[in-house]
């Protein structure tokens, strides 16, 4: 190859299309960053695409001026077609990356943001796979046949999976929870807050702060408490007084909802009742029933705090108590026995003065003794004892 040869080249209409579409390239890669215009994302597109197919066509030129057996023009048109399909779904990720992006900060919705991507995502990588297989001959009637079989087998093979996948998007459509909010069963030992919800499954962080990974199909057969979405914690409670405080009930009860009224912590426009409600077995018990002014729950319990102190106030100060757990006991003789007066005694008649007493305790043995004698052999008589007084 001589010196023309390579002028000729380098002048060719292809090479100085290629040189300019990788200029054009660079320049748009570099405002990528700069800007978020939408002509600036086309202009790339259009760039990266004239690029595939200027470096093909060049490609095609040298392989024919060169005589290059390797370089196939069938390779080279399958290159260029992935690669300009490839760049397409590239380019469509990111715009629908951007698109969620904006509609979850419109809505204020993070799961329907990721739930559209993911729709979109799979719809487009359905397409670029059908016509993958229409380019390479395989025949749209025999993909559907294969996929009518073959779907009964995967059917009944992952059961289980497809169960969570379209539990997963009755999560998606009915919402009984989101992202950030605070749930619990009162079926199953779960609860927590809701990190992530899956196709497969939903990652709940518990106040223990370890993540729980629930199956999306337990949600369609357990009860869900979403305390995440709820308006105003409610505030139920007995206040036992005592029985010998029973003057005293109606004072206390209208003192405890005066001071309910006046709490800033109790919301006003919601139900504040005061009231005699039980004849307990130690106790006279008022039930206070009212909803403290917030939802969130740190507050909640501030409230709650503050106003389980001025009830202990405004019992003490009207001169009542507390009741706690008591038990009166009434001991009363038997009529019958009163009557027949005191029962005769049991204990045995005195002993005469002659007779000894038999409360004298018995004179102690003597530890002096000689051991006994050994036995005697048969026939043999005993040894006379002798006489004590030697």
């Amino acid at each position: 190859m001589d010196e023309k040869e390579i002028i000729a080249l380098l002048t060719d209409k292809y090479a100085i299309a290629a040189v300019v579409t990788v200029i054009l390239f660079y320049f748009t890669i570099r405002g990528q960053k700069r800007s978020a215009n939408i002509v600036v994302h086309l202009a790339r597109v259009c760039a990266a695409c004239a690029l595939v197919v200027a470096t093909s066509l060049c490609a095609r030129e040298l392989a024919d001026k060169f005589g290059i057996t390797l370089v196939n023009p069938t390779y080279i048109d399958i290159f260029q077609r992935v690669a300009i399909i490839l760049i397409l779904m590239r380019e469509a990720f990111l715009g629908i990356n951007r698109f969620c992006d904006h509609l979850a900060k419109t809505s204020g919705d993070a799961t329907l943001g990721r739930m559209v991507a993911r729709l979109l995502k799979a719809a487009i990588c359905l397409c670029a796979m059908l016509l993958f297989g229409e380019y390479l001959g395989v025949s749209f009637a025999g993909l559907l046949t294969f996929g009518g079989i073959g779907g009964i087998a995967i059917g009944l093979a992952s059961k289980n999976i497809l169960g969570n996948f379209f539990s997963g998007l009755m999560l998606y459509f009915d919402r009984p929870f989101d992202i950030g909010d605070w749930v619990r069963s009162p079926d199953r030992k779960v609860e927590g807050t809701v990190m992530e919800i899956g196709w497969r499954m939903c990652k709940i962080m518990t106040f223990e702060h370890y993540p729980l990974y629930v199956p999306n199909d337990v949600f369609s057969s357990i009860s869900i408490e979403n305390i995440g979405r709820i308006s105003s914690y409610r505030i139920k409670l007995q206040v036992g007084l005592r029985y010998e405080d029973a003057d005293k009930v109606q004072a206390v009860a209208e003192g405890l909802e005066k001071m309910l009224q006046q709490d800033e912590g109790i919301d006003r426009d919601q139900t504040i009742l005061v009231c005699f409600d039980e004849f307990a077995d130690s106790s006279l018990n008022l039930m206070i029933y009212c909803y403290a002014n917030t939802s969130d729950w740190s507050r909640f319990m501030k409230i709650q705090h503050n106003v389980y102190l001025k009830i202990i106030g405004v019992v003490h100060d009207l001169g009542a108590d507390f009741a706690f757990p008591t038990r009166t006991l009434y001991l009363e003789k038997d009529a019958a026995l009163a009557s027949a007066g005191p029962a005769p005694s049991s204990a045995p008649p005195s002993a005469s003065p002659s007779e000894p007493s038999s409360d004298v305790p018995a004179a102690p043995a003597d530890v002096s003794a000689a051991p006994a004698a050994p036995a005697s052999p048969a026939g043999a008589t005993a040894p006379k004892p002798q006489d004590a007084r030697r």
